[in-house]
């Protein structure tokens, strides 16, 4: 276990956060937890050959935890009036690689950050070669339903690198990861990853390596730690610092059910969309804000809930980080139901 001080309460928590780990053989879990103005953070190791760190400094590939990121740097723009959110994105960039231009050019920012665009997640895999010049087609027409896409945020990606006249990374590095101290966290391949960055594993336990990505993306690329992560979701989720008051609670104000596909389901409509974010409307532990990552043999979640003023982010190299989600929240939450939020990731169908 990484440094931390911890109460007689803390132990438990970490001992019970231990069993769960090693019962579902996740070579190393990371963890901050937050409740008011305590703060418990931890990396454990459930294989001898995966030691954890002793300042829980390793770093895992963030997944879809990059997405809340880059919404609040559009929300950034937002309030400096460099990117208006119900203008189309194509206002910003080009349309070329779409099969119906039409439907492209009525994509906004604010369609995009709430999933409603339309698109498929992602039009080929997106660190493929082929995925720059593939064609972009669309499931939905835009704004009629939830349909969680990769590719709409690399679209408006395109568009805030135009705006900007800078790469992604350098505009994070500007906008979150400098304000918030966030040293080892970024959207690229930084070189002391080599050192620091966790391996991935699959379901049966083989290594499949750190994976270098061939390119920056707003939806997946993201790798940080625990600890740098939960300086963002303090300063930018939950304090809203450097937006305007009425930009934050915008981000966290729901957009529609989410909803994936035309057949309805029961847990569909307690999870909504707000702008880059998801919210669960719990009858335990009131509106919760979360996001989960998941990038195959890496794992993530991220947990608000304002009203016990607790929140929790983890981090996991296994393809089973998931299957760890109904038993670990209780730990921290003391939920008696396990949250909706778990079977809708347990169920996705995003798909390309």
């Amino acid at each position: 276990m990484g440094a931390c001080t911890t109460t007689s309460a803390d132990d438990l928590m970490v001992a019970e956060t231990q069993k769960i780990a090693e019962e579902a053989t996740l070579p190393l879990i990371q963890l901050e937890y937050v409740h008011k103005k305590h703060t418990l953070s931890f990396e454990l190791s459930q294989i001898d050959s995966v030691p954890a760190s002793a300042n829980s400094s390793t770093v895992f590939q963030a997944a879809s935890l990059s997405k809340p990121v880059f919404a609040y740097i559009v929300l950034r723009m937002l309030d400096k009036g460099s990117i208006d959110l119900d203008a189309p994105v194509a206002t910003y960039t080009d349309v070329d690689r779409f099969e119906n231009k039409e439907w492209a050019w009525r994509i906004t920012p604010r369609m995009v950050l709430s999933h409603r665009t339309g698109l498929y997640n992602w039009a080929a895999g997106p660190s493929g070669d082929a995925w720059p010049t593939s064609k972009i087609s669309f499931l939905y027409e835009p704004d009629s339903i939830f349909s969680y896409s990769g590719e709409a945020f690399a679209f408006l990606q395109r568009a805030v690198e135009n705006i900007e006249g800078k790469s992604l990374q350098e505009i994070a590095e500007r906008e979150v990861f400098v304000p918030f101290d966030m040293p080892n966290t970024s959207y690229g391949w930084k070189e002391n990853y080599t050192l620091i960055a966790a391996d991935g594993y699959n379901r049966e336990g083989g290594n499949a390596g750190k994976y270098r990505y061939a390119r920056e993306s707003s939806a997946y690329t993201l790798r940080t730690s625990a600890k740098e992560y939960s300086r963002f979701i303090k300063n930018a989720l939950i304090d809203g610092v450097g937006l305007k008051p009425e930009t934050h609670r915008l981000m966290l104000t729901p957009t529609g059910v989410a909803q994936r596909n035309k057949i309805e389901r029961p847990y569909d409509k307690q999870i909504t969309w707000g702008l880059g974010i998801g919210i669960e409307h719990n009858e335990e532990l009131g509106d919760i804000y979360h996001h989960w990552g998941d990038n195959g043999n890496f794992k993530a979640l991220f947990v608000i809930a304002p009203k016990v003023e607790k929140y929790l982010v983890y981090f996991t190299n296994s393809r089973k980080g998931h299957d760890i989600i109904d038993e670990l929240l209780p730990v921290y939450f003391h939920n008696t139901k396990p949250l909706t939020l778990s079977e809708w990731i347990s169920n996705d169908d995003f798909g390309y």
